[in-house]
């Protein structure tokens, strides 16, 4: 079930498993898609046409991109950027939960009283639920916070924390928070993606020193404005629609019909995916033109090279220069991506969620 739920049963799981569960789906759901990321990241920055007709374009398709790609620099270029992400971000997710097990057991004591008393408030038995999660970057700090969220929800409002609305704020809120936590390893990656042959950074560590020597600490949260913009619409939207669609899957299917819940997950979480993914792709294109910003001497290779003094002006350049098609550069790659990531970190982790269930049971 997506976040707090009163009158869930046997979804007893502690915060600690929340964070490993979400952080192994993660884990697993990025290097199954990154090679969908390269391509789709290398659609949003080309300024020609996404188009056979123009001959001055490098990529028009996905598939000939994945060749062209493989043939110039290699299979490992479909996850360039992969390895430092991923060990930035489990070694953040592991932080989080060695600060989960020092707080947890010093603050059960005064929180069961009061979540008793909210329990007893509401008129139903005090349980924990499964927490959706979103975009597989930050699945491991949005899923707690997003868990606690719509928790508090339900002890401290009369609103129910099932409700479309309360997960379309929630996970909005969690996700703003997360961002700030991991644009710098997204403007990373964007430029580790971004490069081609021969390489401009060779290693993470040459990577970080480069950029704060030629461009400042505030290169590492380039592209954040419009990153704020779309995450709070975006994280909604993917919680709220993932929601909807399980709803949606119990109305059309009978008790009965209704055999394979992991199945279930994986459908609903890709159509959560996709339709979130379509209605703020295009501040997702303009977080990753102005992330490669000072970065033209790798892009030089690829085709034009424009730069831009912020998120206004690059909206404008793009439309003055692309048209409106340009706006959603890279949309199919991008939207298999969302279906595939997001199918597979709901997928994944509420199955990683469901072994906990019968540990706990045994442990009881």
């Amino acid at each position: 079930m997506v976040g707090y739920d009163p009158k869930a049963d046997g979804r007893n799981i502690s915060s600690f498993e929340v964070a490993v569960a979400g952080s192994v789906s993660g884990l697993v759901t990025r290097v199954m898609i990154s090679p969908l990321d390269v391509i789709k990241i290398r659609f949003q920055l080309q300024i020609e046409r996404l188009s056979r007709s123009d001959p001055a374009a490098k990529y028009h398709g996905i598939l000939q991109a994945g060749r062209q790609i493989l043939q110039e620099e290699g299979p490992t270029a479909f996850w360039k950027g992969h390895v430092p992400a991923q060990l930035l971000s489990i070694g953040y997710g592991a932080v989080q939960i060695l600060f989960i097990r020092l707080t947890d057991s010093t603050s059960r004591g005064s929180s069961r009283v009061r979540e008793k008393q909210a329990s007893r408030r509401a008129g139903s038995p005090m349980r924990d639920s499964i927490p959706a999660p979103w975009d597989h970057d930050l699945s491991q700090r949005q899923f707690l916070s997003f868990e606690l969220l719509t928790e508090l929800v339900h002890k401290a409002t009369t609103y129910d924390a099932r409700d479309f609305s309360v997960h379309f704020v929630c996970g909005g809120l969690s996700a703003s928070a997360a961002t700030l936590a991991v644009h710098p390893v997204d403007v990373l990656r964007t430029r580790f993606a971004a490069q081609g042959e021969p390489k401009v950074y060779k290693t993470l560590r040459d990577a970080v020193v480069t950029m704060y020597r030629t461009e400042g600490p505030l290169v590492f949260y380039k592209g954040l404005n419009p990153t704020l913009i779309a995450i709070f619409p975006y994280a909604g939207f993917q919680f709220s629609f993932y929601s909807a669609l399980k709803h949606m899957h119990k109305w059309v299917l009978p008790a009965e019909g209704r055999k394979n819940e992991n199945l279930r997950n994986l459908l609903c979480g890709s159509g959560a995916g996709v339709l979130s993914k379509t209605l703020t792709y295009p501040l997702d294109l303009f977080k990753k033109r102005l992330q490669v910003g000072g970065f033209e001497r790798a892009r030089v290779t690829f085709g034009q090279v424009r730069s831009y003094r912020g998120l206004l002006d690059c909206a404008q350049q793009v439309l003055q220069d692309e048209g409106p098609t340009g706006l959603f550069k890279g949309l199919s790659p991008s939207l298999l991506k969302a279906a595939l990531s997001t199918g597979f970190v709901f997928f994944w982790y509420e199955l990683f969620c469901s072994f906990f269930h019968p540990m706990k049971k045994a442990d009881s």
